[in-house]
């Protein structure tokens, strides 16, 4: 019997690519730095910097450093690395959002008796801001944020974790998210039901579950 729905945050239940591409085009502009791939710029270099941090390579404000330096061509010390990416984080935090069909799907799924747990790859304050700031913390009743486990998506054990924290067996949780492998494979593999969050058509032939909106996700 399903007894909660685990939603990954980024993407699922809020516009962080937006975000970030909204940010950084300003944040770019005040250094000198203009054109029409500015933010596929900064969407790989910060792909590749936060995978590391994923994988326990660097820490969450080393990965912070490294993007900012590295896109702006720059050497700077740590305090410096800080300030400028405190100019981009600034700007990103103001263009969070969650997606329309979040704040109603949360509801809905907990009028039917669910609980709504979000897992997240991400550092916890972060992440924690992230749902205040979206006005999606009253709707959620656990976060779980990979930083405080001992692996991330798509690592079994993640899905595992977060199970046992809520007190259920994997076999009672959904995990629905935009990431096939860290929201739909990672998952069948600990034991979860998944549904892959589709939203702009990328994985047309995945043999998995696949809604493109929230609001037809069914349980």
């Amino acid at each position: 019997m399903l007894r909660a729905i685990v939603f990954d945050l980024d993407d699922t239940l809020v516009d962080q690519a937006g975000a970030a591409r909204r940010a950084v085009v300003g944040w770019a502009a005040e250094h000198g730095i203009t054109g029409a791939d500015v933010a596929d710029r900064w969407d790989a270099v910060s792909d590749r910097h936060y995978r590391r941090y994923q994988s326990r390579a660097i820490g969450f404000q080393e990965q912070r450093r490294a993007r900012a330096t590295e896109f702006l061509g720059v050497d700077a010390t740590d305090a410096e690395a800080d300030a400028l990416f405190a100019g981009y984080l600034t700007r990103y935090e103001t263009q969070w959002a969650a997606f329309d069909d979040a704040v109603p799907t949360l509801r809905r799924v907990r009028a039917a008796g669910l609980r709504t747990i979000v897992l997240t790859n991400g550092d916890d304050d972060h992440q924690r801001l992230k749902i205040d700031l979206t006005g999606l913390a009253a709707e959620v009743d656990l976060l779980v944020s990979t930083s405080t486990l001992p692996a991330s998506k798509p690592d079994p054990r993640v899905y595992r974790l977060t199970c046992e924290r809520v007190g259920i067996a994997p076999g009672e949780a959904l995990m629905v998210g935009n990431s096939l492998a860290h929201d739909v494979l990672g998952p069948l593999e600990a034991g979860l039901a998944a549904v892959l969050l589709d939203r702009h058509g990328a994985h047309p032939g995945a043999a998995v579950r696949r809604i493109s909106t929230l609001h037809d996700l069914h349980w």
